[in-house]
C-alpha cells in the first residue's frame, strides 16, 4: 500500500507540473520557425510561417532557425533578421553537415535547439522542406504534429482541411510541448511592414551535435528551371495545363500565355507524370498549394486531388472541351471549347506584360 501511495503522489505532482507548464505557455509563447532559404534569401513561405507564429500570442517570442554553410547562409540570416517586425532572434547553424537540406541532420538540429531553449511551438511551412523535416523532428521529440494548418484560433487550437479540402476541422492540441505545426503559406499573407532595426543573429552551439547521423537518405542532386516567371507559390496569376495538352511541345503554349500575363506556370499531376513538365510545377494535394488572384486552367479535368491545391484562388477560369468536367463546378468562368484554338487566340490578342 505504501508503494502505491508513493506512486500516486508522484503521478499527481507530475500532472501538476505539466498543467502548470501548459498554462505558462499560454501566457508566454515562444516559437521556433524552421526557415527555408535559397540563394541568400529567405523563402516567402517561411515568412508566412512567421506571420502564423505571430497569431499564436501577442507576447510570442519568435526565433527563425537557419542551417547551411558558406556565404549564402550568412546572407540569408541577414535577410531573416529584417524580413518581418515580429522576429525576435535569428539562430544560425553553420556547418557542412547542413550543406544539403536532408531531414536527418535537420531533425537532430531541431531536437538540439529545442532541448536548450524549450520552445512552446515549432512551425514550418507545408512545403516539401517542412513536410520532410518536421515529422521526423516530432518523432525525436515524441510529440504528434498538426499538419496543413490554415487558421490559428488560439495557442493550441487550429483549423486544417480534411477530405482533400472539401471540409475543415478544428483541432485542439492537448499533448506535451512543443506543439509542432506545418502551415499553408497561402493562408497567412505576408504584410509589407518595414523593420527599422534588424533582429539579433546568434550562432547555434554545435559542439554537442552528433557527428554520426547515418540515415537512409542521401543527397543526389537538385535541378531547377532558370526562368524570369514569378514563383508558383506566390504568383498573382497562375496558368495551368493538364493532360489535355497531349505533349510537352504543346505545353509551350501555356508558357507563352504565362509570359504574356506575367504569370507563373502550373500543371496537374497527370501532365507531370506524362513528362510534359518537371514535378516542381505540380499543383494539388501531392504538389503545391496556390491561391492566386487569377487561376486559369486549360485542359484540366478537375480531379479532387488537383482542386485541393487551387480551390482557394480568388477567380478561377477553366477551358475544357468536356462540358461535364469537374473543374467547371468550382470555376467562376468556364468555356467549353478546344484549347488548341482558344489559347493561340488569347496569346494573339493579349498585350505584352509590363
Amino acid at each position: 500500500m505504501a508503494i502505491i501511495e508513493v506512486m500516486l503522489r508522484s503521478l499527481r505532482s507530475r500532472s501538476i507540473v505539466t498543467a502548470s507548464r501548459r498554462i505558462t505557455t499560454l501566457r508566454f509563447a515562444s516559437t521556433l520557425v524552421l526557415t527555408e532559404h535559397d540563394g541568400g534569401s529567405v523563402k516567402s513561405s517561411s515568412v508566412s510561417a512567421v506571420v502564423a507564429a505571430r497569431s499564436l500570442s501577442e507576447d510570442n517570442s519568435i526565433a527563425m532557425l537557419l542551417a547551411g554553410s558558406g556565404p549564402s547562409l550568412q546572407e540569408a540570416a541577414a535577410h531573416a533578421a529584417s524580413c518581418h517586425p515580429s522576429v525576435s532572434q535569428v539562430l544560425v547553424a553553420d556547418s557542412d553537415k547542413f550543406k544539403y537540406p536532408l531531414a536527418e541532420p535537420w531533425a537532430k538540429l531541431v531536437e538540439l535547439v529545442q532541448q536548450k531553449d524549450e520552445y512552446s511551438h515549432i512551425i514550418a511551412a507545408s512545403s516539401s522542406f517542412g513536410k520532410n523535416i518536421l515529422p521526423r523532428a516530432a518523432s525525436l521529440l515524441d510529440v504528434s504534429p498538426i499538419t496543413d494548418v490554415v487558421e490559428i484560433s488560439g495557442s493550441h487550437q487550429f483549423v486544417r482541411p480534411i477530405y482533400a479540402g472539401n471540409a475543415l476541422c478544428t483541432v485542439r492540441y492537448t499533448g506535451d510541448l512543443p506543439c509542432m505545426l506545418t502551415i499553408r503559406s497561402t493562408s497567412f499573407l505576408v504584410s509589407t511592414e518595414a523593420r527599422s532595426v534588424a533582429a539579433p543573429i546568434s550562432q547555434v552551439d554545435l559542439s554537442t551535435f552528433n557527428e554520426d547521423i547515418a540515415g537512409r537518405s542521401r543527397y543526389v542532386s537538385h535541378s531547377t528551371q532558370d526562368t524570369e516567371r514569378p514563383d508558383l507559390g506566390n504568383a498573382r496569376i497562375v496558368v495551368t495545363g493538364g493532360r489535355g495538352l497531349k505533349s510537352a511541345e504543346n505545353f509551350r503554349m501555356i508558357e507563352k500565355l504565362a509570359e504574356k500575363l506575367g504569370a507563373a506556370v502550373g500543371a496537374t499531376r497527370a501532365a507531370v507524370d506524362a513528362g510534359f513538365v518537371p514535378n516542381e510545377l505540380q499543383i494539388g494535394q501531392t504538389g503545391k498549394i496556390v491561391a492566386p488572384e487569377l487561376y486559369m486552367a486549360f485542359g484540366v479535368s478537375g480531379a479532387i486531388q488537383h482542386l485541393a491545391g487551387m480551390r482557394d484562388s480568388r477567380v478561377i477560369v477553366a477551358v475544357n472541351k468536356d462540358s461535364d468536367a469537374p473543374i467547371f463546378q468550382v470555376a467562376d468562368y468556364g468555356l467549353v471549347g478546344d484549347l488548341f484554338e482558344i489559347v493561340p487566340e488569347l496569346i494573339k490578342k493579349l498585350p505584352e506584360a509590363k
